[in-house]
């Protein structure tokens, strides 16, 4: 078990005056099977009012408008989490049992399907394919996420938000983000209904105590195979005490930290710093 305090501050720097701006965050930890949250907090600068509620995909949602003028938009969120492992029973799902379970359930369809972001050129799918194999579902679904993290190298700069997996798996490169989606769409090809997460991944296994580190929001993958399985393509690592989940959805767009619109002239740059604690 760990125990971790984040912070995450992130926001908007306006050219100009916004005169207004509507935002939704998604920043707040979520309460898992192997996760519990034991405080969190989310404060808005200027000061707002906001609603929170639980989003269709199970992420915690605060919605906000800011009417008053404004140069810049900040937003701290603050929480403290245990994390805990979590034992996958042994399954002995078949592909037939498999197919039959994902396309008679609405969430397995929905994640079965592909979105313009994860949709896998033609030889993604052939290597998802051929890793798939005679294996079975679990171990055909962790062939397929080690492959595509070993195939993709994590490089910041060459992808942004409206990157698609094709894009990336063309490039061969990318950031978490982009790996993640790349695995998604080999998985869903499979067969294999997978999901978005987004959270943070504490970056050094050896810290001390008390010790912080600046860190990053990360993105992996859940697959299901008779149970949902957590890997981490980027890191190529399964799930563990360093992952904390913020929220899950069919890809990025599901999930985004912060998104918004706002009414005023000059255009407006994102900032963006994670520092991360392990308490114990």
């Amino acid at each position: 078990m760990s125990r971790l305090r984040i912070r995450h501050l992130t926001g908007f720097s306006y050219a100009g005056e916004a005169v207004a701006s509507y935002n939704e965050a998604r920043m707040l930890p979520a309460h898992t099977e192997g996760q519990y949250v034991l405080s969190s907090h989310l404060r808005i600068e200027p000061v707002a009012a906001s609603h929170e509620y639980v989003d269709y995909w199970g992420t915690r949602v605060s919605s906000f408008e800011v009417l008053l003028p404004h140069r810049q938009l900040s937003l701290t969120a603050t929480s403290l989490v245990e994390v805990r492992p979590v034992a996958h029973p042994d399954t002995s799902m078949g592909w037939d049992d498999l197919a039959r379970v994902a396309g008679a359930t609405a969430p397995f369809v929905e994640h079965l399907e592909q979105t313009p972001l994860t949709t896998p050129p033609d030889d993604l799918v052939a290597l998802a394919a051929e890793a798939r194999g005679s294996a079975a579902p679990c171990e055909a679904a962790l062939a397929i996420c080690r492959a595509v993290g070993g195939a993709v190298s994590y490089l910041p700069g060459v992808t942004n938000v409206k990157t698609t997996a094709a894009e990336s798996w063309a490039a061969r490169a990318g950031v978490c983000q982009d790996i993640a989606h790349v695995t998604i769409g080999a998985l869903r090809s499979a067969g294999i209904p997978a999901r978005y997460v987004s959270g943070y991944l504490h970056p050094k296994p050896s810290a001390e105590l008390r010790e912080t580190i600046v860190g990053e929001s990360h993105a992996w993958v859940e697959y299901f195979c008779g149970t949902w399985h957590g890997y981490d393509p980027t890191n190529l690592i399964d799930i563990g005490e360093r992952h904390v989940v913020v929220g899950q959805g069919r890809d990025y767009r599901d999930v985004p930290p912060l998104r918004g619109v706002y009414a005023g002239s000059g255009a407006s740059s994102l900032f963006v710093t994670v520092e991360i604690t392990r308490e114990a």
